[in-house]
């Protein structure tokens, strides 16, 4: 290492408190740029600005040797982190990162004394070893190229005369500085003006000119691809970190040692949900403990590293804190959105563009370019949100079709990652899929994924179908879900034997508000059902507990008004006293509360026009198989849940009002032999297969997947 540097540390001058905002609390990271932050592998440089951009508490400043014109070059690569404050012209300059404009008190300082670029150079005009580099943006310094032999006593002896500072690094490169201008000192003189504790302070660099920031009582990392010039000069108190790894990989490695920010993660998560809900009330779980939510809750709860990446919606306005303010445990990485943007990509691009078409209902799509282009752009921000927590090669586990354009978005930015995404709805038909104006968009997408997943083999099929344009295909997987079997049957022992004593038959449907459940349908077979048998007028209930969808979804509320109409003609055409036909709850009610009613039914009514699985059904068989039960399982032949339990259910066709009438009423007329036979076959078909287990498996599948030339199918 060779400097002339002045000793003298400079103090900035006092400003006001408005003048200037701080570098802001916590930690600040202040690196050299060329080969320090800009070093290493563009994977390597990524990490560190997706570390950094989940870490805004670490304030970025550059302390490099390039004139400004330079390094706004710099700041257009997106990989690069912004900068809160910049130190260029080897220390002769201070910059305010928010809007480049000098630091004028303090870089008055640095250059008192400062000669002027022409008289340097006209002073060193007569050393023929000096080159003056004329395509280099330079103020506050000269700049020069020199090979170590020129390096002389008397061109030093010149350099002082001037009243000036020198740098020299990389046996190339000379600098003339003003007497008191250096990285270091424009470090102290930025620490001094904010107030920054060195304890929190850590400096970066690899080349000579990044000697001064050392020894200020920061900590310290020498990058692995450093020149053995610093790596002598400094003691190793003050660059206590010295990794191999070059470049940006050291810094990142430093951060993680010093506990600044934690480590990215080999398996991302990503669902546009979180498994807890901000409500002014408070966060709030969900009431079953089945369902995506819960199943993805149990990925965690062993010591796998990993992180769940979710949106929630929270206005600009709002602060943010309470967002880890929960007691969930779990690593959550928020994605925030405002309710304006959460209602074009979801209630209407989600719920009127995509999910009729999943439902092979294309006739009720509604798309909306504008609502699209929201989609768009919050699939783009959420790639790029997983992206930022996502370690080299890391696994990355995408669920439904909320977030089909991630796949693509990540293949172009993160090529290294291992990307699965599981369907958790149905797949249409190839040609009800091409409806789909965006069809082209969402099929390119998918095309990169490495892996795809359903419940069934016929949407496995169906998607398969869908891609037969493309060269690649992912690896297509089935695997049903599963619940917590072991959960509901403690549940269901615990709970009072009052709940289950009945009069009459009791029919039981728990479902959401939607059209694809059809619950309109349901009311209306109960009144066909009681003109076509009066008898049952008096001794038959039909429990519809159906929950609304969230405020601000309006694609349900034809079906809301038709539904509640329904309920009530049926009820006055055929109550009596106080009796009526059906019972209706729009309401979410407690996981042990919706088992009571599992314990009470005689038949639970599944009557989907289409569904992934259906998960209420096997709930259901788990409650009445833990008590003894014989209880009827009536289900939609379109259901996941179909393929496995069909044969101790009795199938109906939704679609077929006369089937609803039918299928109904012989699950009433069983005999109480054959209603316990076909509880037990449905029991032994439920399984154990749980949550935990289902998401190991998949996992394993995402990572051992390899893109097929034709079928798609694992080998």
């Amino acid at each position: 290492m060779a400097t002339g540097e002045g000793s003298k540390t400079v103090e900035p001058e006092a400003s006001s408190p408005g003048e200037r905002c701080r570098g802001g609390p916590g930690k600040i990271l202040v690196t050299d740029l060329d080969g320090t932050l800009l070093g290493g592998t563009p994977t390597d440089r990524l990490r560190l600005r997706n570390a950094l951009i989940r870490h805004p508490e670490v304030t970025v400043v550059f302390a490099t040797g390039r004139g400004l014109e330079s390094i706004r070059e710099v700041l257009r690569d997106p990989v690069v982190p912004q900068p809160r404050w910049i130190i260029a012209d080897v220390g002769a300059s201070i910059i305010d990162g928010a809007d480049l404009t000098p630091v004028t008190a303090l870089q008055t300082a640095l250059r008192a004394g400062w000669p002027g670029g022409e008289r340097v150079r006209a002073a060193l005009r007569h050393f023929p070893a000096l080159t003056y580099q004329h395509g280099v943006p330079q103020d506050g310094r000269c700049s020069f190229h020199l090979p170590p032999a020129g390096l002389t006593p008397a061109l030093i002896d010149a350099v002082h005369a001037l009243g000036c500072s020198w740098q020299y690094s990389a046996d190339t490169y000379f600098d003339v500085l003003p007497a008191h201008a250096s990285k270091g000192n424009a470090l102290v003189a930025l620490a001094t003006q904010w107030g920054w504790s060195m304890d929190a302070v850590l400096v970066a660099g690899d080349s000579a000119n990044d000697r001064s920031m050392f020894g200020r009582g920061a900590h310290g990392v020498i990058v692995g691809n450093a020149e053995s010039n610093l790596l002598s000069a400094v003691p190793a108190a003050d660059a206590a970190h010295r990794p191999d790894l070059p470049g940006a990989a050291g810094i990142l490695t430093a951060l993680q040692d010093l506990g600044w920010i934690e480590p990215d993660f080999p398996l991302v998560v990503g669902y546009h949900r979180a498994p807890i809900t901000w409500t002014p009330d408070g966060w709030r779980s969900p009431s079953s403990p089945n369902g995506i939510l819960p199943t993805l809750h149990s990925v965690f709860t062993g010591n796998l590293r990993a992180v769940w990446a979710a949106g929630v919606v929270i206005e600009p306005h709002q602060s943010a804190a309470h967002l880890d303010d929960h007691d969930t445990g779990l690593p959550l990485a928020f994605l925030p959105l405002t309710s304006a943007e959460w209602s074009g990509y979801f209630h209407r691009a989600c719920k009127e563009a995509l999910w009729p078409v999943l439902m092979s209902q294309p006739h009720r799509a509604r798309f909306d370019p504008a609502a699209w282009a929201e989609y768009r752009a919050v699939n783009r921000r959420f790639a790029d949100h997983i992206s930022a927590h996502a370690a080299p090669g890391a696994t990355v586990w995408l669920h439904d079709y909320n977030l089909w354009l991630v796949p693509g978005r990540l293949r172009e930015t993160r090529p290294d990652l291992r990307v699965g995404l599981f369907h958790h709805t149905p797949f249409p038909d190839p040609d009800v899929f091409a409806a789909l104006p965006p069809a082209a968009e969402i099929r390119t997408s998918l095309g990169g994924l490495d892996w795809a997943g359903f419940h069934t083999e016929v949407f496995a099929d169906r998607f398969l179908g869908s891609l037969t344009d493309h060269a690649r295909l992912p690896v297509v997987g089935v695997h049903p879900l599963g619940i917590d079997r072991a959960a509901i049957e403690q549940l269901a022992r615990s709970r009072p034997l009052g709940c289950r004593k009945r009069e009459g038959h009791v029919v039981l449907s728990v479902e959401r508000l939607d059209y694809i459940k059809a619950p309109v349908q349901k009311v209306d077979a109960i009144g066909e059902l009681l003109a076509r048998q009066p008898e049952l007028r008096e001794a038959l209930r039909f429990r519809l507990v159906c929950p609304p969808p969230e405020p601000g979804l309006t694609a349900y509320d034809a079906t809301r008004q038709l539904l509640e109409r329904r309920i009530a003609e049926v009820n006055s055409a055929w109550s009596t006293g106080g009796w009526q036909p059906i019972e209706y709850f729009p309401e979410f009610l407690s996981f042990p509360e919706v088992v009571d009613h599992y314990l009470a039914a005689d038949v639970f009514w599944v009557t989907s026009l289409q569904d992934g699985m259906n998960l209420t059904a096997k709930e259901f068989i788990a409650a009445q198989a833990a008590v003894g039960g014989c209880g009827v399982l009536v289900l939609s032949r379109h259901t996941g849940a179909a393929a496995q339990l069909a044969a101790g259910a009795l199938l109906t066709e939704p679609n077929s009002p006369t089937d609803l009438v039918d299928t109904l009423l012989h699950a009433l007329n069983l005999p109480p032999a054959q209603r316990g036979e076909r509880l037990a076959c449905l029991s032994e078909l439920l399984g154990q297969h749980n949550p935990i287990e289902w998401a190991a498996e998949i996992i394993a599948a995402i990572q051992n997947a390899r893109r097929t030339e034709s079928t798609g199918r694992a080998a």
